[in-house]
């Protein structure tokens, strides 16, 4: 392993916390400017003093003795600079030094006109000395102003204006020059004005940016200091010496100038000499190159991804070698009888030194930014002093160097940037042997990032030093490679050892130093691989475990084995759990059954990782599971609520997709295919807003059943951007208009044919009949919308209709509850809601294009209006539609002959349906799901006794859009059993979607295996109930839903509900409210003289083979008889459902009521239990 591996960007033990700053701060912007305005002046009069010189000493000694008098004082001067850093607060130290530059700025200027060769030459030395001063502190500042997560991209910045100021001075050092023509001594104030002005100015513009950096205190203010330089540089080599990763970080720092500056004096021969070009072009190949090196920092600094990226060192390196290649054959291919700019010597040496200079800041911005993270804040402006020591001490040695290779050795300037590719072998040699996992997570991190749009959340849950167990969901085959190039720190993975011993993967398991482990070797093994685990722990290492043991076959997260809380027995280790989401479904995921060969779902697929807060010795694996799942809805409610989620979007897709194909059939034999579909809502949708709908009416009510027609005004609705409010007709008249007011409709949506079985007066709405708008569409609306269904592309559609702005957060429906405090709640589900939830049982039901999905529910239920509306509009599926779920002959025959394979169902239905159809009728079902009523067990196996079929129990509400949790069908394969159905429970919760079980008093959180409150908490969950926040704020706390039911979760992630809420109960699929019958009853029956704390009546439930529960009444006296009670009640417009029969009146001694005064709801449904029991009917 090298010395770097387990290295991570943050503070080192013992050191203060980061800094909270950014790069946009003021103190950050004042740097840059200090920064890149002084290298601009640096450089400016650098090559303002080399043509000045180049007449007396000629252009080699000119442009080496003016490197050298700059580079001089870095040596001669660190140890003040690393003393002044650390004795004084940062701040004061750069300002001093501007002030100082600016001095000396006004000084050359008067050198230029009155002095001679030599004065100029000492002021190139006194403005080195002022930059070897300022190195130091400008570095130091950039680790106490920022956190160690941007220390990479802050040098890339700073990296990227230096070079970009290094370039721009260097060029206007030759063209002030050849503008103005100065000659040294002269006097000529004409010649050297514009040089002044720039020179000055500059210089006051980065003094006033200095005054902008934030001032902090001195890191040692007890330094003493040494007057000898060389007693006082010895600390800084000795602390670098004695840390092997800073000699290596300062070492290849010192190489990166050495090339950097052997190149830079190259230039200008290789392009008078070679290229035969003039200073100009001068000027201009060394702005490429220098420019380079700024894209190559800003590169290393955007790659970093928020971390010290070592990787990109070796690949820097590689750069450098092939490069410098690549200007040599450029230099040696040139034909000195053409011009340089027709051939291929002058645009391949351009393309070679941009590359040259890129690859360098490639290569040396993550070691700057290392050396910074590294260094012990204390001692850093003396570690930076000495790193700078090595670097201008090769920098002096590479002039040396280069007036050997070019005077006693004779070599071209071409060959001399061979030279240095030839010099950089070894070092890239050496890089790749030293840090082989960076490099290679770096390579992996490249190709990936071309592959997908990963988004990673949360890196700060991992500590920043010290062990941590990495714990994740399992669902492809890239969720390792995901976790390596998104971690800020490296991990060893724990793998099987099959994979380990493949030829390929081999040799790279042994450098990332993976942990293999083999079931199948016994316990032996296993336990060697534990302790390997515990071992890396115990070195400080981050370890990362898939803990179900094997990828997900189904999309849901199975079981966490126990293993993973062996390895950390005993140690006081942190688990970081961690979510990826949106890889079910890629070519590297079981989605469908198949790995690999499918087709993408797209290109560059956006995957999401979300690191947890870590968990501190949880009880169970199953703690851990949940904390993953948990984090899976926060992954998925934020992944709903920005990626196009958006059902009505989905519906265009796909109804262009199926043009020509079935797309929804119902028991009137309508049938459209998805260019029909889609033509006959854009239709319907021009006439609505021509002859119906205002411009401002949101919400619409519709009053229809499930059938073609209700499909199509829906998705109309939709296409507009409108609320579709589809109404309960089971309810009363009076209930209706309730609703209608409620939600502020004007018109509703229904068909002559339907208020002939069921009619209505409304109050303050208008009814709309489909009959009546089906002439009025005219045939300009009907090319239209046929032009739009078939021809016109879909994303230019959405635009066309305005659905590119909508947001998935938009209201979409709005249903209403049963009314279980008396009235009906309006339930307002988003875009997001709905999308999420068809989403979701995609991903597990594995939807094919041959798939139809029996449609019998009303689309007023929340279950008939995602599962059998939206979901066949969302997806490549058909959707086969009858108006009366209790038709079973109908529906049977419906089922049969359009080979249905999907049914939603409530278990009362599918009583009916066991008695009254046949097998046949059935046999082409794959997949029965039931909610709303609890489903018996015995029904479920007589079901499928006779169809061959096992209905699957789902969990959910209204207010959950509506599904939460639902049983699947299990895995099953020759090596993997994954577990899907648990019969008596609601399955596990939805992918994106968790739960937790409560105390239902203090809402603590009461873990596995233990009954209580059933929360729920995903994209699924409401925007909240029609205009009544506070309802709302009663059920939704930090985005979790309060369902009211009591239920417990098994260590398998199964739900299992124990009891609802005793306030309302689920009677054929409908919710019926307790209170709402206690209201009426106590109208009618309550005694006119009563003490008014005494409570009389109260309503419950108990369990009834035919319809879930039934309704019973605890009295302890009536004023009435029983009958004459039932049939005024009858009376008051209550849904027959809701009614009581007579002996379901039981009189008792006493309502429990609780101390606080009120009800005692458990007691209450005891008692009910009781009394049914022993037949105590009065």
């Amino acid at each position: 392993m090298s010395d770097f591996q387990n290295q991570h960007p943050g503070p080192l033990p013992g050191t203060k916390s980061q800094p909270a700053g950014d790069l946009k701060s003021a103190s950050f912007w004042g740097l840059l400017i200090t920064q890149v305005l002084g290298a601009f002046n640096d450089n400016l009069l650098r090559w303002l003093a080399v043509p000045l010189a180049q007449h007396d000493l000629g252009q080699i000694k000119a442009v080496s003795l003016g490197g050298l008098c700059l580079t001089l004082p870095f040596l001669l001067f660190m140890p003040m600079a690393g003393w002044l850093a650390d004795r004084y607060n940062k701040r004061t130290v750069i300002v001093a030094c501007k002030v100082a530059e600016l001095v000396l700025m006004v000084l050359s200027v008067l050198v230029i006109l009155y002095g001679s060769l030599w004065m100029l030459f000492a002021l190139v030395f006194l403005l080195g000395t002022q930059a070897a001063l300022f190195g130091p502190a400008k570095f130091g500042s950039i680790p106490e102003m920022l956190p160690t997560r941007l220390l990479s991209k802050a040098n890339g910045v700073i990296g990227m204006g230096s070079i970009i100021a290094i370039g721009l001075g260097t060029i206007a050092g030759f063209l002030l020059y050849d503008l103005s023509t100065p000659v040294l001594g002269s006097g000529n104030w004409n010649t050297i004005w514009p040089v002044a002005t720039v020179l000055i100015a500059t210089s006051v513009v980065g003094l006033l940016g200095s005054l902008n950096i934030q001032s902090g205190s001195a890191a040692a203010p007890d330094r003493k200091f040494a007057w000898n330089p060389i007693t006082d540089i010895a600390p800084a080599m000795r602390v670098i010496w004695q840390d092997r990763r800073l000699l290596r970080t300062t070492g290849g720092i010192a190489f990166f100038f050495f090339i950097a500056s052997l190149a830079q004096q190259n230039i200008t021969p290789f392009v008078e000499s070679v290229l035969m070009l003039s200073k100009t072009d001068v000027g201009i190949l060394l702005g490429l190159m220098i420019a380079g090196v700024g894209v190559g920092s800003l590169l290393a600094g955007s790659w970093s991804d928020g971390k010290v990226e070592l990787g990109i060192i070796p690949f820097g390196a590689l750069g450098v070698v092939l490069s410098s290649v690549l200007v040599f054959i450029a230099g040696v291919s040139m034909d000195p009888q053409i011009p340089a700019k027709e051939q291929f010597a002058y645009w391949g040496s351009c393309v070679g030194l941009f590359l040259l200079g890129a690859s360098s800041g490639l290569y040396s911005v993550p070691l700057e930014a290392y050396l910074q993270y590294r260094s012990d804040p204390k001692q850093r402006g003396m570690v930076l002093a000495g790193s700078f020591f090595i670097t201008y001490l090769l920098i002096v040695l590479s002039f040396g160097v280069f007036v050997v290779l070019s005077d006693p050795l004779g070599l071209s300037p071409s060959s001399i940037f061979l030279v240095a590719g030839l010099l950089t072998v070894p070092v890239l040699i050496y890089a790749f042997r030293q840090v082989p996992d960076w490099a290679f997570r770096f390579a992996t991190w490249f190709v990936t990032r071309t592959i997908y749009k990963v988004k990673v959340y949360g890196r700060k849950n991992v500590p920043e030093t010290g062990p941590a167990l990495v714990v994740s969901n399992h669902v492809s085959f890239l969720d390792g490679v995901l976790m390596l190039i998104s971690s800020p720190r490296f991990m060893r993975f724990i793998v099987f050892a099959d994979f380990t011993e493949m030829p390929v993967l081999r040799f790279l398991a042994k450098i990332m130093k993976v942990i293999p482990i083999r079931s199948t070797d016994g316990p032996t093994a296993i336990v060697k691989s534990i302790y390997t685990a515990r071992e890396a722990l115990q070195n400080g290492e981050v370890v990362c475990i898939f803990a179900e043991g094997g990828l997900s076959r189904t999309g849901q997260i199975q079981p966490f084995q126990r293993g993973l809380l062996k390895i950390v027995h005993g140690m006081d280790v942190p688990i970081i759990p961690v979510y990826l989401n949106g890889l079910w479904g890629s070519l590297f995921s079981w989605r469908g059954g198949k790995l690999f060969w499918k087709w993408p779902r797209q290109l560059r697929l956006p995957v999401d990782l979300h690191f947890g807060e870590s968990i501190s010795h949880p009880r169970d694996a199953s703690e851990v599971r949940q904390a993953v799942e948990r984090l899976g809805a926060e992954a998925v409610t934020m992944d709903a609520s920005t990626k196009d989620m958006i059902p009505v979007r989905l519906f265009i897709r796909q109804c262009k997709a199926a043009r020509r194909t079935q797309k929804i059939i119902d028991s009137t034999n309508i049938e459209l295919t998805g260019g029909k579909l889609l033509t006959a809502a854009l239709a319907f949708r021009s006439v609505l807003r021509r002859e119906v709908l205002s411009v401002d009416e949101r919400q619409v009510g519709l009053l229809l059943p499930p059938s073609a027609g209700g499909c199509l005004a829906n998705m109309a609705l939709a296409l507009d951007r409108r609320v579709a409010v589809n109404l309960n007709y089971t309810l009363s008249e009076d209930v209706m208009n309730y609703c209608v007011k409620k939600a502020g409709l004007k018109h509703v949506l229904t068909s002559r044919k339907f208020l002939e079985k069921k009619p209505y007066e409304l109050q303050g709405a208008e009814f709309v009949f489909l009959e009546d708008l089906k002439p009025k569409i005219n045939g300009l609306d009907k090319a239209l919308a046929a032009l739009a269904a078939y021809v016109i592309p879909a994303w230019l559609l959405d635009r066309m209709l305005g659905l590119q702005n909508l947001s998935p957060d938009e209201t979409l429906t709005v249903i209403f509850t049963s009314g279980s405090t008396g009235e009906p709640k309006g339930v307002v589900l988003s875009h997001a809601n709905v999308g999420s939830n068809v989403d979701a049982v995609d991903q597990l039901l594995n939807l094919k294009q041959e798939d139809g999905v029996l449609g019998v529910l009303p689309f007023f239920h929340s279950f008939g209006y995602t599962a059998s509306l939206w979901l066949p509009m969302c997806y490549r599926v058909r959707g086969i539609y009858h108006f009366n779920p209790l038709d079973a002959k109908v529906i049977g025959r419906l089922c049969h002959d359009h080979k249905a394979t999907i049914m939603m169902a409530t278990p009362t239905f599918l009583k009916m349906y066991l008695r009254r159809c046949d097998k046949e009728q059935f046999s082409t079902l794959d997949l029965i799901v039931v909610g709303a009523e609890k489903l018996p067990v015995d029904l479920a196996k007589q079901f499928e006794e006779k169809f061959g079929i096992l209905p699957t129990e789902g969990y959910g509400t209204t207010e959950l859009s509506p599904v939460a949790a639902v049983n699947i069908p299990d895995h099953r394969s020759r090596d993997i059993f994954q577990q899907g159905t648990k019969l008596g429970t609601v399955g596990r919760p939805l992918p994106g979607v968790t739960a937790k079980i409560v105390d239902p008093d203090t809402f603590a959180d009461r873990g596995i295996g233990k009954e209580g409150l059933l929360l729920i908490k995903g994209p699924n969950v409401m925007r909240g109930y029609l205009d009544e926040p506070r309802k709302t704020s009663e059920v939704i706390h930090d985005g979790w839903y309060n369902t009211g039911d009591f239920a417990f979760i098994d260590k398998e992630g199964f739900v299992t509900i124990t009891g609802r809420q005793s306030r309302f109960s689920k009677i054929g699929g409908e919710m019926v409210p307790h209170i709402r019958i206690e209201q009426e009853l106590l109208k009618i029956c309550e005694p006119a003289e009563q003490d008014e704390a005494m409570v009389t009546i109260v309503v419950s439930a108990v369990p009834d083979e035919d319809r879930g529960e039934r309704i019973v009444v605890l009295y302890t006296q009536l004023c009435k008889p029983v009958d004459q009670i039932i049939r005024e009640l009858a009376q008051t417009g209550l849904p027959k459902l809701w009614l009581p029969s007579s002996d379901s009146f039981i009189q008792v001694d006493e309502i429990p009521i609780l101390g606080t005064g009120k009800l005692d709801l458990r007691a209450v449904k005891e008692l009910a239990l009781q009394s049914c029991c022993e037949g105590a009917v009065r």
